[in-house]
């Protein structure tokens, strides 16, 4: 998938993503601050059926979330992990292999957690209002 939507977009967008990836379970959203990541898997959970408030997990480092479409959804935010001893010892490699879906921001932080099948999305900011979203296939 590669696309390049504005916010009145995003929901179509994030549908014809979870087309794409539906069948993995762990999925690292890779961009630069400010870019959406959080807004992105925002409008994905919605597209789920999340029902639930869904916010950043960054100082929770992991959010639950329930699906009636997905299950139990998984959002973490690696953001203030050091390393990935301080990410094992946050619960995040126990989740990360729970078999559930887990939507991972700032998995950078610690890479070698991640399955050798994770879906990668990389989201690039064009202009203010402008996204593009695309994977790894």
């Amino acid at each position: 998938m590669d696309a390049i939507f504005t916010l009145d977009q995003l929901s179509r967008v994030a549908a014809a993503l979870w087309k794409e990836g539906d069948k993995k379970k762990v999925w690292a959203f890779h961009a630069a601050m400010g870019t959406g990541k959080t807004t992105f898997i925002h409008a994905l959970c919605a597209e789920l059926g999340v029902q639930s408030v869904v916010s950043s997990p960054t100082f929770a480092i992991i959010n639950e979330y329930s699906s009636p479409i997905a299950g139990i959804i998984y959002h973490m935010d690696w953001y203030r992990l050091k390393d990935e001893e301080e990410a094992i010892q946050a619960g995040v490699e126990d989740t990360v292999n729970s078999g559930k879906l887990c939507l991972v921001e700032w998995s950078e932080n610690a890479p070698g957690l991640l399955p050798d099948e994770t879906f990668h999305v990389y989201m690039e900011a064009l202009d203010e209002i402008t996204r593009r979203v695309y994977t790894n296939r």
